[in-house]
């Protein structure tokens, strides 16, 4: 399936600025569909291309900031442009700490808007391919049993062959045996790969076992 092209979201109560921005972002050929609330842009199913918001920081019920907590707790990949006209500096950085791209007071430059939008735009297109390679990295992962996992873990680590039997009360055979699995379920070739592939999947080196048992011995 294609992917959907990137797209920009006016979030407005007021109709004329909404209108503005729409005709200015297709002059610049943005994509864009408007909204006239926070809830109205909730209702629709969230766009699977790049994104980003032009977002009115003022508006009844669900005004931008809340609308902002919410995307951000949803794990969504939209990125946020705030425009507004009763703007502070105690909401600026509130806005720009919890990750918006920009905080423009109204009347904004249009230039300004729209190098913030293509900001934007790259941002989200960033974290969805970053969060796409951590995904696969972590199906690849899943397909490890326990005991290949602590080898992968103590691989990444940097311990040698015996370093891992000694931690494991193993044959150096066994690890080898162990080792060759990951890598050929993993499908990488190499340590950079490998060491590579575990820091998208999030996987963390074990650089010493817990106390144990005696383990197998063959």
């Amino acid at each position: 399936m294609k992917p959907e092209a990137a797209k920009v979201f006016i979030v407005d109560d007021d109709a004329s600025v909404r209108s503005s921005l729409a005709n200015l972002l297709e002059s610049a050929d943005f994509d864009s569909e408007e909204f006239p609330s926070a809830e109205d842009f909730l209702a629709v199913a969230p766009h699977s291309g790049p994104a980003c918001l032009v977002l009115d920081v003022c508006m009844p019920c669900l005004n931008g900031l809340a609308l902002q907590e919410r995307l951000a707790a949803e794990g969504r990949f939209e990125r946020i442009v705030f425009i507004t006209g009763h703007g502070d500096i105690p909401m600026g950085i509130k806005a720009m700490k919890h990750g918006a791209v920009d905080f423009l007071p109204k009347p904004f430059d249009d230039h300004a808007l729209l190098e913030a939008v293509k900001q934007a735009l790259a941002h989200s297109a960033a974290t969805r391919q970053k969060r796409g390679f951590r995904a696969e990295a972590r199906a690849r992962v899943a397909q490890l049993n326990a005991k290949e996992y602590e080898v992968f873990r103590l691989l990444i680590a940097g311990l040698l062959n015996k370093q891992i039997a000694e931690q494991l009360s193993v044959a150096i055979r066994t690890v080898k045996r162990h080792r060759s699995s990951v890598m050929e379920k993993l499908g990488v070739c190499s340590m950079a790969e490998l060491t590579r592939l575990a820091q998208q999947a999030g996987v963390q080196p074990l650089y010493e076992l817990s106390p144990r048992g005696h383990g197998e011995s063959a």
